[in-house]
């Protein structure tokens, strides 16, 4: 009787909001609705958005059958966030503009919603221990977007103590759609803000 409880039909990512929408989070959103995704694009600056809007419609004009899923633009992250099944910021990576993005997405994000945050400097245990939901957080370390190389982009997935196995499932799933391989790293023990902090 346990064992049928405890299966439940796994979570999946269908909807992404991508948080900032310089050359990285253009290109990694574009990257998603390539692969099916329906994604939404927020960005403060309009001048951003409009770059977005042009190269969307460049690479749909350049493939055979178009962006397989779909693209919109948004000026808030309440916009971006409000349906998304996971939320990946291109902030800069930096301890303020991080918690701050984490704080406005879990404020504003529905509770089923994955933090996902491209950081090579900060600890994912500590900002995960600044929201509500520390169990849907994860960072990433690597390059996010295949390129024209063979071999499958390698990317460390890190992700706290308190992490489901249900969210780890979601994004594995998820940048594998994408062509990335993914490799689990819990994040270390020792937090590394340490090394952001002036003496």
């Amino acid at each position: 009787m346990k064992e049928a409880a405890a299966v439940r039909p796994s979570f999946e990512v269908r909807r992404v909001a991508v948080i900032g929408a310089g050359v990285a989070g253009r290109n990694f959103a574009l990257a998603c609705a390539g692969a099916g995704f329906h994604v939404v694009l927020e960005d403060v600056m309009p001048a951003n958005l409009r770059k977005a809007e042009a190269d969307l419609a460049e690479s749909a004009g350049m493939s055979q059958r178009g962006t397989a899923g779909r693209l919109e633009l948004a000026l808030t992250v309440e916009d971006a966030v409000r349906e998304a099944d996971v939320a990946v910021d291109f902030v800069p990576d930096e301890l303020e503009s991080k918690l701050e993005i984490f704080s406005m997405i879990d404020r504003m994000a529905p509770p089923k919603t994955i933090l996902c945050t491209p950081s090579y400097a900060l600890s994912i245990t500590d900002l995960a221990s600044c929201v509500y939901r520390p169990e849907r957080c994860v960072a990433v370390r690597g390059n996010l977007i295949r390129g024209n190389e063979a071999a499958a982009p390698v990317v460390r997935l890190l992700y706290p103590a308190a992490v489901a196995e249900s969210t780890l499932m979601a994004v594995d799933k998820f940048l594998q759609a994408l062509g990335v391989e993914v490799r689990r790293e819990s994040d270390p023990e020792v937090p590394l803000l340490v090394k952001n902090a002036v003496i």
